[in-house]
């Protein structure tokens, strides 16, 4: 008997008990059942080093940042398997450590593709929120003193207690009408991001929403950064830049053509000092690969991440964690990225004695000539 038979209404209960038959005995595809993966709970199964090789954290530092971010990030309930708060953070600093894609990522923490995604765009958003209490310029005598001292220590630089300078943070192609001003000179698409770090390579200050065709100076013109230092929120202090901005009494840059012992070690001892923003941002990039390989989310999800992964920088660092070993693939990555901002002309060029290198060149008779009749 097969379905054709019913072409007849049916009459009579013998033939109707025949035809449901048919039906309970057709081959049906099951129900999928709900697929739980299972969590492995890292924090506790890995040793202090296999933690930090893989999360660039210690679980110290990585409980200091939970105790922190927990409220904004937990579940309201344990129901349908919610991920718990400590999963999440590892499932976030997993995605920072290696760059690699959401559903690797996933499978390593052992959930779902979208899940990941979720939850690094919420887990970032939680620390980037931490950025006041971790990334913030000198403020008090004392604060100042000191960072003014540990400048000293590296090359005699006076009154310096900040070095500034600007990064690529490279991303996919945003795509839409506006993509194009995200590609910079290098002809890959990233932001340009603002930072000054202090000499222990630890960032005071951060400006990470500009796209990668803006030029380090145009950024630095409409930093609040720039509105303090004009208002003498930091009198009798400076920070030191490359040729890229323009000379400023509070922001000293190099002379692109010294011609006397003077200047020549005004020069050296302001590139040896602002080197540390170099370093600070090696350091940062190899500890967070994600910052250097590519980052394959949405437009409004990296801004929080860079500004996170800034925040949990100054963390390792202040708890002078070990920086990452050696990886040649993160160490092509950086250094492609390290020549993106290569300033071939000399913003800061002004005449010898115009009202903006005054202050330069006092600094520059005034002490270092009296440091070479030493």
């Amino acid at each position: 008997m097969n379905y054709t038979d019913f072409d007849e209404p049916i009459t009579d209960d013998e033939d109707f008990l025949e035809l449901m038959q048919l039906f309970l005995d057709d081959e049906e595809e099951p129900l999928v059942s709900k697929n739980i993966r299972k969590r492995p709970d890292y924090f506790n199964i890995l040793s202090e080093k296999e933690f930090v090789e893989r999360f660039r954290l210690t679980k110290e530092g990585a409980l200091e940042v939970l105790e922190k971010i927990s409220d904004h990030i937990a579940r309201k309930t344990e129901r349908n398997h919610a991920v718990t708060p400590i999963t999440m953070l590892l499932v976030t600093l997993r995605f920072y450590a290696t760059g690699s894609m959401l559903i690797v990522v996933g499978d390593f923490c052992g959930i779902d593709k979208s899940t990941a995604s979720r939850i690094v765009a919420q887990v970032s958003m939680a620390i980037a929120r931490l950025y006041k209490q971790y990334i913030k310029m000198p403020d008090t005598d004392d604060e100042k003193n000191y960072s003014k001292s540990r400048f000293y220590a590296i090359s005699r630089f006076p009154s310096c207690i900040g070095a500034i300078d600007c990064t690529h943070v490279k991303i996919l192609s945003p795509g839409g009408d506006n993509a194009e001003i995200y590609r910079n000179r290098k002809q890959f698409f990233s932001f340009n991001v603002q930072a000054v770090c202090d000499a222990d390579l630890r960032f005071i200050n951060i400006v990470a929403r500009w796209q990668g065709s803006a030029h380090d100076s145009t950024i630095f013109n409409n930093s609040r950064l720039r509105a303090r230092l004009e208002q003498n929120e930091f009198d009798g202090c400076v920070i030191v830049g490359d040729s890229g901005y323009a000379v400023k009494p509070y922001l000293l840059t190099p002379l692109s053509n010294p011609h006397t012992r003077e200047e020549n070690l005004y020069n050296e001892s302001q590139i040896r000092t602002r080197n540390v923003i170099e370093r600070c941002f090696g350091i940062w990039k190899r500890r967070f690969p994600v910052l250097a390989f590519g980052m394959r989310v949405r437009l409004d999800r990296i801004q929080p991440i860079i500004v996170a992964t800034a925040v949990l920088h100054n963390i390792a660092r202040m708890r002078n964690i070990p920086d990452p070993e050696y990886n040649p693939d993160v160490e092509e990555a950086v250094h492609y990225l390290e020549n993106v901002n290569n300033n071939n002309y000399a913003v800061g060029d002004e005449a010898r004695i115009g009202p903006n290198n005054r202050a330069r060149h006092a600094l520059i008779n005034n002490y270092f000539r009296n440091l070479l009749l030493q």
